[in-house]
């Protein structure tokens, strides 16, 4: 994997974007700055800078699956073609994801164990790159500012053995990606 930063001139930016953009995009000439970083990956790494080491050190963050995350030997098989089954032991996980303070964002216990662990991580995180940079999160509430995501899998509500028939607000609100954005919004107070 390679990350590569770059700064980047907004006008260039929003002279490709349409005539409304430009407008206002054209009343700023400072380009983008990335002010905080938060992040967790595999290898244990919760930080930008231990992102850091373990790639300029060329470390291998695959490991075995942690019996944590689930039972590798009932579905272990090293025939490929084994239907229902994996023919590999390892994977790049992140650390302990059930790990979450679901009070501290005003999740009460029983929506938080239906929230996806990517959304924890994301929460969990977006505060962290707030505490980074010294800003205040509740300083942004009502302000111009938007959140971006990218997230993918969508295998949680499957794998957390909760039945469909008993799937709720909670469940359904917490594993679908599209309210992720709206979540961190929300608890933010952005408009």
């Amino acid at each position: 994997t390679g990350f590569v930063l770059s700064q980047l001139d907004l006008s260039q930016v929003v002279s490709k974007a349409s005539p409304q953009v430009h407008v206002a995009g054209a009343r700023r000439d400072e380009p983008i700055a990335i002010v905080s970083m938060a992040c967790r990956f595999p290898g244990g790494v919760e930080e930008p800078e231990a992102l850091w080491s373990l790639l300029s050190r060329g470390e291998d963050a695959i490991t075995e699956v942690p019996p944590l995350r689930f039972d590798i030997d009932a579905i272990f098989d090293p025939d490929p073609d084994a239907t229902g089954k994996t023919y590999t032991r390892w994977g790049g996980f992140v650390g302990d994801v059930t790990r979450f303070d679901a009070s501290f964002f005003g999740i009460s216990p029983r929506e938080a164990k239906s929230i996806d662990p990517q959304e924890r991580l994301l929460l969990e995180s977006t505060w962290e790159l707030f505490e980074r940079a010294g800003i205040v999160p509740s300083e942004l509430s009502g302000s111009d500012t938007g959140v971006y995501i990218g997230i993918s899998g969508n295998e949680y509500l499957g794998l957390s053995g909760m039945d469909l028939n008993d799937a709720d607000a909670y469940s359904i609100l917490g594993t679908t990606h599209s309210a992720v954005a709206g979540r961190i919004s929300y608890w933010l107070g952005l408009e």
